[in-house]
Formats: C-alpha cells, sequence, structure tokens
C-alpha cells in the first residue's frame, strides 16, 4: 500500500511539474477560469436597461394614441426622447443612435379602433444590443396589455354593463404571473450559469488535451508512465494525474460557481455540499474525456486550440439553455450526452439558480458517474494502446538497426 501511495505521488509530482513548466496551460487553467467568469459577469452585471431612448411617430393624433405614448413613457424601461412628425426624422435619429427603438402609429389607429377592429401599432427595435430589443419588446408589451384591457373595458362598458359586470366578463378567471428563480427576468441570472459551468469544462478540457499534444509532440512517453511503473498497474498513472487536476480546479470551481455568483447578485438558491457532491463526478469525467481525446486525437500542441475552442457556442446549444431539448432531433439529444457539459449545466442551473436538492438531479448525476466510468476505461485503453504501438515502433527500429549493422559487418568481413 505504501508503494502503491508513493507511484502515485510521484506520478502527481511528475504532472504538477509538467503544468507549471507548461505557459500556455497555465493561461488555460489558472488565468482563463478567473478573467472569463469575471469579465462576462461584469458586462451583464446591469441585467436590464432602464429608460431606453425611444422616438415616437404618431400620425394618428387620437386620444387613444397619446395615451398609449404616455405609458410608453412611464413604463421602467423605456423613455420617449423625441415625438417626431415622420418617419425620416425618426430614421435619422436612429442612424445616429439618438434613440434605440422607434414607435409608429398609423393615421388609421383611431378610425380601425372605431370600427372594432384590429389596429397596429408598428416598433423598430435597435438588434445591435440583445438589451436595446428586449427594452423595447418589454416595454412595448406591457403598454400593449394594459391598452387591450383598458380598450376592451371601455367597448363593454359602451354596450351597457357595469363596471363589476365588464371586469368579470373581460376576465372570469383572475391570471396572476409570477416569474420562478429569475424575478427581473435579467439575461444575466439566465445565462452566466450553464456559462461558468461550461468555462471550467472547456479550460479544464483544453489544458489537459494541450499536455497530451505536447507529450505527442516531443515523443515523451515518461510523461505518461513513469519507467518503473511501465511493468504495472495502469491505475495508479491516472489516479496520479487525476489528483493533480482535481486539486488545481477545486479552488477554482468554488471561485466560479460559487463565490463570483454570489458576488454579482446571480440566482444562488443552493445549498454547497450539494454543489461539490454534484461537481465530483463533472470534473472526474471531463478529465478523463479530455484524456481520451488527447491521447487518441490530438498529436500537436497547438491542435486544440484549432479544433476545439469553437466547440463551446455548439456545446452552450446541446445543454438545453439555448434551445429546448424538447424541440431538438434525436441525433443531437443523443449525441449532446457524449459530453460532460450537457448532464453538468443542467444539474447545477437546478441546483444553484433554482434551489433543487440531489434527488431532484438524480438523473443528470448518474449519467455523469456513468461517463465517467467510461470514460476513465477509454483513457486507459488509449494510453495502453498508444505506448503499446510506441514500444512496438521502438522494438522495430531497435532490430532494423541491429539488421543494419549486422549487414555492415557481413560486408567489412568480406
Amino acid at each position: 500500500m505504501i508503494k502503491y501511495l508513493h507511484d502515485i505521488w510521484t506520478v502527481l509530482s511528475i504532472e504538477v511539474r509538467r503544468v507549471f513548466s507548461d505557459s500556455m496551460v497555465l493561461v488555460i487553467f489558472f488565468l482563463a477560469p478567473i478573467i472569463y467568469p469575471l469579465l462576462f459577469s461584469f458586462i451583464y452585471s446591469n441585467e436590464n436597461v432602464e429608460n431606453l431612448p425611444i422616438a415616437v411617430v404618431d400620425e394618428a393624433v387620437c386620444a387613444e394614441s397619446k395615451r398609449f405614448i404616455h405609458k410608453l413613457d412611464a413604463t421602467p424601461e423605456l423613455e420617449v426622447a423625441y415625438r417626431c412628425h415622420s418617419m425620416e426624422e425618426a430614421q435619422r435619429l436612429f442612424k445616429n443612435h439618438q434613440v434605440r427603438s422607434i414607435f409608429y402609429f398609423p393615421k388609421d389607429f383611431s378610425t380601425r379602433l372605431a370600427a372594432l377592429e384590429t389596429a397596429r401599432v408598428v416598433v423598430f427595435g435597435d438588434m445591435s444590443s440583445f438589451y436595446y430589443y428586449k427594452a423595447a419588446l418589454t416595454g412595448g408589451n406591457s403598454v400593449l396589455i394594459d391598452e387591450m384591457h383598458t380598450i376592451e373595458m371601455e367597448r363593454y362598458e359602451a354596450s351597457g354593463l357595469g363596471s363589476e359586470e365588464a371586469t368579470i366578463q373581460m376576465q372570469p378567471v383572475v391570471l396572476e404571473n409570477t416569474t420562478l428563480f429569475n424575478p427581473s427576468g435579467g439575461y444575466g441570472s439566465f445565462f452566466l450559469p450553464g456559462l461558468l459551468m461550461l468555462v471550467i469544462h472547456q479550460t479544464l478540457f483544453l489544458g489537459i488535451c494541450i499536455l497530451c499534444g505536447d507529450a505527442n509532440e516531443n515523443r515523451r512517453a515518461l510523461s505518461y508512465i513513469p519507467a518503473h511503473l511501465r511493468s504495472r498497474s495502469i491505475y495508479r498513472v491516472f489516479i496520479g494525474r487525476s489528483l493533480c487536476y482535481i486539486l488545481i480546479y477545486i479552488p477554482l470551481t468554488l471561485l466560479d460557481l460559487w463565490f463570483i455568483p454570489r458576488w454579482f447578485h446571480l440566482p444562488q438558491l443552493g445549498n454547497l455540499y450539494n454543489i461539490l457532491m454534484f461537481l465530483l463526478p463533472f470534473i472526474l469525467a471531463v478529465i478523463f474525456f479530455a484524456m481520451t481525446v488527447g491521447h487518441l486525437l490530438v498529436r500537436q500542441k497547438i491542435s486544440p486550440m484549432l479544433c476545439f475552442v469553437f466547440f463551446s457556442v455548439i456545446l452552450y446549444f446541446l445543454t438545453g439553455m439555448v434551445w429546448p431539448q424538447a424541440s431538438m432531433p434525436r441525433f443531437w439529444l443523443y449525441f449532446s450526452y457524449l459530453f460532460p457539459s450537457t448532464p453538468g449545466v443542467q444539474g447545477y442551473v437546478k441546483l444553484s439558480s433554482m434551489g433543487a436538492d440531489m434527488s431532484s438531479v438524480n438523473h443528470e448525476y448518474l449519467i455523469l458517474w456513468l461517463q465517467a466510468g467510461i470514460y476513465f476505461i477509454t483513457s486507459c485503453l488509449s494510453i495502453y494502446l498508444q505506448n503499446y504501438m510506441r514500444h512496438r515502433r521502438s522494438n522495430n527500429i531497435h532490430k532494423v538497426r541491429k539488421t543494419i549493422l549486422a549487414t555492415a559487418l557481413t560486408k567489412s568481413e568480406h
């Protein structure tokens, strides 16, 4: 047992020296997991735009349009900065970025309402930022719904119903809307928890692949299996290397997934113990997944940066945070579970943002342990196959050299 622990310590020491002697790995392991979460959290710290300047073009000039415009100006999202006489004037303001949205009331707005027809309000939004579009859409929709209720109430009262009867007729069942887990409707509260988990996944994956590519590029077998372990169990090599990455990523994971959400007031309803319990199989699955890919596919140190960085956006889509998994084709749904990021992001969002307990993430938790077990086996097989091929290649080279030397000696004797 002492010898076994000593071998693990030897592998751990070798891997720590490899990590701290490679500047690219240091940047990915230590700078990226700190800079990216802080940067994105700071950018999205103001989750909602308030008093967005808009221009109004009122060609109807009626009591209804004026009331609508007054309500727009009263919303926290919008501010009626300009009242324009024509669309050309509003477009000029829009192009100069003096306003971020235009609300247009056509001439037939009041006449269509009087004729009990559908009237239109045309909204032009600035799509250079999602926040501008969201503020214009949210403020406009809230006023539209309120104005619809007002118009409907006026029509019922005009038909002879009293105020109370009109209210019951308009809304027989009272509807109360309560936004769960993200009461402000902020984009950061929705977007950042999954992104923070993906940062841990991608930086750990890329760092391990770079180490594997560096070893493959320089043909350093000792970086995989020390000489005194080559004829023994390969599992202690993986335990030693995995311990190195786990010890490095424990403080980084706590910083990214516990402290940063609290510093920037993101939804954090989870229990630290449950989050740590969930993150253990996630980190193990990422480590073994990265080792498998690194041993089999990465032949140069720079290859992971060129081939795998752009996968971050794809992986975020596959998690179901952007596009619901229920609407995904079957192939992409099954394909998404090849990556630990899919159950990892889903489970972490449930634990941290929704306050779930471990029983609620049992499905994702079991998938992560299953991935960790499968990728542990594949990583062991990949490194065993790689070192077997390297050993066979070196033996063949040695035999060829002996043959050449023997032929040369034979010729010299003749």
